[in-house]
């Protein structure tokens, strides 16, 4: 029998709002331009009602599910793939527009909302003339996801597990990321981890590494991360470890396309070519995306990394984290379905 599912993604759920503004918003508002600033609840409110209030400056203001595995289930779905989402919100309006959001996306999002703890978490994104964005995140409620909130039987129902390696920052979210990767085991599912980014591939390098040892299937890295875990400063050197381990490690190098290795076997794929390099926010979840898609449909291993360069090309000709031309479209008009 198919299984209902082709991913379970697992992942920190967090509502990007998104608003064109002036420099002088900045200035005002002390945000600082161009990075990612961690903020708190109080913060969070004051930003989004400026940015509501805004009118001089603002086109219009977005809210939409945000996160990176939510990121890469959206390209899942964009693609004609089945997924399921767990993540945790709060029972209050953005918790409201994070399950509004994925379901119109077609991922499937069943995880209770939280009636006690931090409000949902959210993403402040101030995006300026000059293409700059400048985010202040209030991570919320999306840390407190707990074993409770696994649903064993979704899990089991999905060919693919892909967790987000951010969900290591929390004990409860660690123990409900083994909770699931349990489940999986047990129904003959395949287990992918992202490493999320170097700063936590070094919070958590022996821990990664044990899950390649004992859990993991499938890896998902760019050349930073993939160095910093194996303590390496040369590419080719990580590729001789993800040799040795023998499962799927799918690395990404920007403009220099991908290596992928599976069972000790290595491919390059290009990159896909892209008019113009807009954003990269959201390249890798996107990669994922296109990557986890071929492989539950069988393809070649290096079709997957076609399909995966191809989302991540879409992503980065605009801005925001996901796709805004069908990617199954492309991908047929591509010849990859």
């Amino acid at each position: 029998m198919p299984q209902k599912y082709d991913v379970a993604g697992l992942g920190n759920a967090i509502v990007d709002v998104i608003a064109s503004v002036d420099d002088r918003f900045l200035l005002s508002h002390k945000i600082a331009k161009g990075t990612m600033t961690l903020i708190d609840e109080f913060r969070a409110q004051e930003l989004h009602k400026a940015l509501a209030d805004n009118r001089q400056s603002l086109s219009h203001l977005h809210e939409m599910a945000g996160g990176s595995a939510a990121n890469t289930m959206a390209g899942l779905a964009s693609l004609g793939g089945r997924g399921v989402f767990i993540g945790k919100v709060y029972d209050d309006r953005l918790g409201q527009v994070f399950a509004a959001s994925m379901a119109a996306t077609g991922v499937d999002f069943t995880t209770a909302p939280a009636k006690d703890g931090s409000t949902t978490a959210s993403c402040m994104i101030a995006v300026t003339p000059d293409g700059q964005r400048s985010m202040s995140t209030y991570l919320g409620a999306c840390r407190e996801l707990v074993p409770a909130d696994v649903n064993e039987a979704e899990i089991e129902a999905a060919q693919v597990l892909y967790i987000e390696g951010y969900l290591w920052d929390e004990k409860e979210a660690k123990d409900a990321s083994r909770k699931a990767i349990a489940a999986a085991k047990r129904a003959g599912s395949r287990v992918a981890l992202t490493l999320s980014d170097p700063f936590c591939v070094g919070r958590y390098r022996e821990e990664f590494l044990g899950l390649m040892r004992e859990d993991l299937n499938i890896v998902f890295a760019n050349e930073d991360e993939a160095k910093a875990l194996f303590e390496e400063e040369s590419f080719d050197a990580v590729v001789e470890h993800v040799r040795r381990w023998g499962g799927i490690a799918a690395l990404t190098r920007s403009a220099k396309g991908c290596v992928i290795v599976e069972d000790g076997q290595v491919y390059e794929v290009p990159a896909a070519p892209v008019t113009q390099v807009v954003d990269t926010t959201g390249a890798g979840d996107q990669f994922a995306a296109g990557f986890l898609y071929a492989l539950t449909r069988a393809k070649s291993i290096q079709d997957c990394g076609r399909l995966g360069a191809l989302a991540a090309a879409e992503v980065i000709s605009h801005y925001g984290a996901r796709p805004e031309t069908p990617l199954h479209q492309l991908a047929t008009r591509a010849g990859l379905l």
